[in-house]
């Protein structure tokens, strides 16, 4: 079977227009029993947050909602009538992880990438997010390509000019592609996303699920722009880790052999008084059609820092703050739970 790249596909960054986003119900109230005694946490506010986000990326695009049929119903008292609901077989709420990648070509076609989704290296149960990808696509009516490089749409980050942006702690990890080397994770990004200039990062963040996925560590912010986060007390955890990320990005260079420009943000580590222990990662957002839906974490001082760095960014983009500790506490943010669809239109890259 032929590639994306082979057929003229690529992912597009995440800036470029989109059609839509694509999102799936919370369904795995068991991320949620292990709450601090007292803590705010619970999953009927997680459902809550994922339906103000829906909610808020509403406003500038379409969202399309993937839920089990027995959580139609609530999904719609919350989210309301502008996000698209569709009933689908799905274990979680984790969209950009077991969702397709989704591509397009000069011609103005849309296709996706079908990864082997395992879980998070067998963390979690997945039969059903498994297959979501594929039977997205297939019921979409959208070229599926299938890939058997196990990867989560988290684990990676592009520019949609040539680069992207991976962590060794994830890619390489033995939970997922124990037999590959770097050069065959390499060759399959290459082939599927249409790429051709892979950045590794170490990535190894402490207490995260993913392995240390590369959207809570760095992302693009324009071709050639990585925006990472760094932290400036020697106690947090991942000092040291993003630190190294810093280091690599700065000898690094984008596909047309330019150094990046690199704009770090401070990403707070803070145990909250209830005992949940909270990092504050702002590289975590969306991109939505003339907006940014950005996470605040109750941290005020920080939380109005990022919304300021954003504002400032991108003046042409209206600002959405939304709490999501109860999403953050499951394991991810508001890039996590979503999954662009981009326009289909034609746009130049390099590779």
């Amino acid at each position: 079977m032929s590639t994306p790249r082979e057929e003229g596909f690529h992912m597009p960054a995440e800036w470029e227009p989109h059609a839509a986003c694509w999102m799936a119900w919370p369904s795995n109230e068991e991320a949620y029993r292990d709450a601090p005694l007292g803590s705010s946490v619970t999953f009927q506010n997680a459902k809550a947050s994922y339906a103000e986000v829906a909610r808020a990326i509403a406003r500038f695009e379409p969202v399309r909602m993937l839920v089990n049929e027995e959580d139609l119903e609530h999904a719609r008292e919350l989210c309301g009538a502008s996000v698209q609901l569709r009933a689908a077989e799905i274990d979680d709420g984790w969209l950009r992880d077991s969702g397709p990648s989704f591509l397009i070509d000069a011609a103005g076609r849309t296709a996706g990438v079908d990864w082997v989704f395992n879980g998070w290296g067998n963390k979690y149960r997945h039969e059903k997010d498994a297959r979501a990808a594929r039977t997205l696509l297939e019921q979409e009516g959208y070229a599926c390509f299938s890939c058997p490089l196990v990867q989560e749409g988290g684990g990676f980050h592009v520019d949609g000019d040539g680069t992207v942006l991976v962590t060794e702690s994830c890619q390489l990890n033995a939970n997922r592609n124990p037999d590959l080397s770097r050069a065959d994770v390499d060759r399959y990004l290459i082939d599927y996303l249409g790429v051709s200039n892979v950045i590794w990062l170490n990535g190894g963040v402490e207490n995260d699920e993913t392995d240390g996925h590369v959207d809570g560590q760095a992302c693009f912010l324009r071709p050639g722009v990585v925006l990472a986060a760094v932290c400036s007390d020697p106690d947090n955890p991942d000092y040291v880790v993003l630190q190294d990320n810093l280091a690599i990005l700065r000898r690094s260079t984008d596909a047309r052999g330019k150094p990046l420009e690199i704009i770090e943000i401070e990403m707070p580590y803070k145990v909250l008084e209830d005992g949940t222990p909270v990092a504050g990662y702002y590289v975590n957002f969306y991109f939505a059609n003339g907006a940014i839906i950005l996470p605040a974490f109750g941290f005020p001082k920080e939380d109005l820092q990022a919304r300021d760095f954003f504002a400032r960014e991108f003046p042409e983009r209206e600002i959405v703050q939304i709490p999501t500790h109860d999403i953050s506490f499951g394991g991810g943010n508001i890039h996590c739970i979503t999954q662009q669809q981009p326009a289909a239109v034609g746009s130049p890259r390099a590779g």
